[in-house]
């Protein structure tokens, strides 16, 4: 009997020991880099443990304005200090005499410093180039000068650029081929997110000081400077952003108090975004909180008569615009009296200008008679509808969008209401179910300006290597499918400036600007009432100079009450501000 106890103690020894050895394999052998569920790196765990580090740049690529400077980030000349310099002496009067702070202030913030840090953080004291030279030439273990990456303070187009996050279950679900650490930053919103893949980085760039079990240093002031190395990567993303533009954008929507809406401001000839705003703004302590992060330039909203260019450029092409033709302005599409816009009789071009409901109501209904497809195939004509942003092959991926946040927009919803002459003559002022987002409004803009010929919206220019170089050219595409006759565009800019000129017109507050400007007001009713009033849609979007188009803008305000707004003043100083932008350049 105890032979046999004997043998099963044994058996159970060696299953045990066996079982330790396996786990010890797998540990040092086989899951080095990639131990147990939470796949931990027990390589680098171990470095750590022997090491003290700081990293100079997290290594993800960077996002540059259209000449070539950082948007989002910038390199500070710091002071980083090891936590170890508080067990050993070392010449803090030296380096406080280079710096020009306080010595106490130097040992006071190292006292209770656990890992390696820049001097002053998070608003760290800048060096200049001679007192960095200076500091490092005193060879101190554990105090150095060096270039850093910092986060700008100030963010500019923060929902156009989006934001960076850990997430390892999602790193891990987007990119189960490559080989990241868990705590590698992914793109979760705006061009961070749809370039995600190229700005991945190849790894950090760090300070690394190996120590022993107490801290100290363990080979005097030898520090080991860790880089990818790599003349190609990380990447940069040069956007079409111009920076002075884009921060005076922003101070003057701020300045106008828009809590929700903003601005896109287009350069004409290379159809590209020169500065976007949206608001609300991004939430600083919690991105995630609220529609912050939501890049309201790009999603659909109630129209209101800016939808009326497109049923002007439908009714000039089908023959609908005889100015000997009026209608009735002083009744609403219902019939009954118009007490607010008693404008009387107006011919077309008129209505256009002072922007008669009742004259697009009945050209709208005219339109069905002939096709109920008109309103939507002229609305795809313009851009207003459909994608705007530019998208294309990129390497392997067939259908790259560089905003693929962006909506589509839609004039019905179904093909019942296309026939309706109720629904249709709402539609034909912007209302029912018509949606178009601020981005394709000011594209419908270009297009006019341009004489019809409709392009992708590019947001960022190319992709370049490290070395400045380029890897990928974002040319200017055409946007698929039919456009506005050249006739039809001539007629659409000259109504669009008589909304100006008109001693009546909607847009006649911009007449004495220093640059000409050819636009349509809209004011979309909501449905939606606080304190029994409704809420508003408020918009402006036009192109300037008229005679030698260079600009095209939309300055939009959401959820206003009628008599508030703040669009006509907003777009009026932001043509003040480029023309005299453009004279200084």
């Amino acid at each position: 009997m105890w032979r046999k106890r004997a043998l099963g103690m044994v058996i159970f020894c060696l299953i045990g020991f066996s079982l330790l050895l396996a786990r010890l394999a797998e540990i040092q052998l086989i899951s080095t880099e990639s131990f147990s569920k939470h796949n931990v790196n027990l390589l680098e765990a171990s470095v750590r443990q022997r090491s003290q580090e700081m990293v100079i740049d997290n290594g993800r690529g960077n996002f540059l304005d259209r000449n070539g400077e950082s948007l989002t980030h910038t390199k500070i000349p710091v002071l980083i200090l090891f936590p170890f310099l508080s067990r050993m002496e070392w010449d803090v009067e030296k380096v406080a005499e280079i710096t020009g702070v306080h010595k106490e202030d130097l040992i006071d913030s190292i006292k209770n410093a656990k890992d390696p840090f820049a001097f002053g953080d998070p608003e760290p004291v800048k060096l200049t180039t001679s007192q960095m030279e200076k500091i490092n030439a005193l060879r101190i273990p554990g105090v150095f000068a060096v270039e850093r990456k910092y986060e700008k303070e100030r963010f500019l187009a923060e929902q156009l650029i989006g934001l960076v996050r850990e997430n390892p279950k999602e790193l891990l679900k987007r990119y189960p081929d490559k080989e990241l650490a868990p705590e590698t930053l992914i793109g979760v919103s705006g061009m961070e997110s749809s370039f995600d893949e190229f700005l991945l980085p190849e790894g950090k760039s760090k300070l690394v000081f190996h120590v022993d079990g107490d801290g100290a240093p363990l080979f005097g002031i030898n520090v080991k400077y860790v880089d990818p190395a790599n003349p190609f990567y990380p990447v940069n993303i040069r956007t079409t952003i111009d920076r002075e533009l884009q921060d005076n954008s922003e101070k003057l929507v701020d300045q106008y108090g828009i809590k929700r809406g903003g601005l896109v401001l287009l350069d004409i000839e290379s159809n590209s975004i020169l500065a976007m705003v949206s608001k609300p703004s991004v939430n600083k302590n919690n991105p995630f909180d609220g529609a912050g992060l939501t890049n309201m330039m790009l999603k659909q909203q109630i129209a209101g008569s800016v939808f009326k260019t497109v049923v002007a450029a439908a009714a000039i092409d089908y023959n609908l615009d005889d100015p000997g033709r009026t209608f009735d302005c002083s009744r609403k599409l219902n019939g009954k009296p118009d007490l607010k816009y008693n404008h009387g009789m107006l011919n077309f071009e008129d209505s256009f200008a002072r922007s008669c409901n009742q004259t697009f109501g009945q050209l709208a209904k005219d339109l069905k008679d002939i096709d109920p497809d008109i309103l939507e195939n002229y609305a795809k004509k313009l851009g207003v509808i459909g994608r705007v942003g530019w998208e294309g092959p990129v390497f392997h991926t067939s259908n790259f969008k560089q905003l693929p946040e962006e909506d589509v927009g839609r004039v019905f919803l179904s093909d019942d209401a296309k026939r309706d002459d109720n629904f249709v003559a709402l539609s034909g002022i912007g209302q029912h179910e018509v949606r178009v987002t601020p981005l394709a409004v000011a594209n419908m803009m270009a297009t006019i300006a341009r004489g019809g010929k409709k392009e992708s919206v590019r947001a960022s220019s190319k992709i370049e290597y490290k070395n400045g170089t380029t890897m990928i050219d974002f040319d200017k595409t055409i946007i698929k499918g039919d456009s506005i006759a050249p006739y039809t565009a001539m007629n659409l800019q000259r109504l669009l400036r008589e909304v100006v000129l008109n001693e009546k017109g909607t847009g006649r507050w911009f007449k004495d600007l220093p640059l000409e400007v050819a636009g349509k007001s809209g004011t979309a009713e909501t449905g939606v009432f606080v304190d029994k009033k409704q809420l508003h849609n408020k918009w402006f979007a036009g192109y300037f100079p008229y005679q030698n188009p260079k600009y095209a803008l939309v300055t939009v305000n959401l959820d206003v009450f009628e008599d508030e707004g703040g669009v006509n003043p907003l777009f009026a100083d932001m043509v003040k501000m480029i023309a005299e932008n453009d004279m200084n350049k």
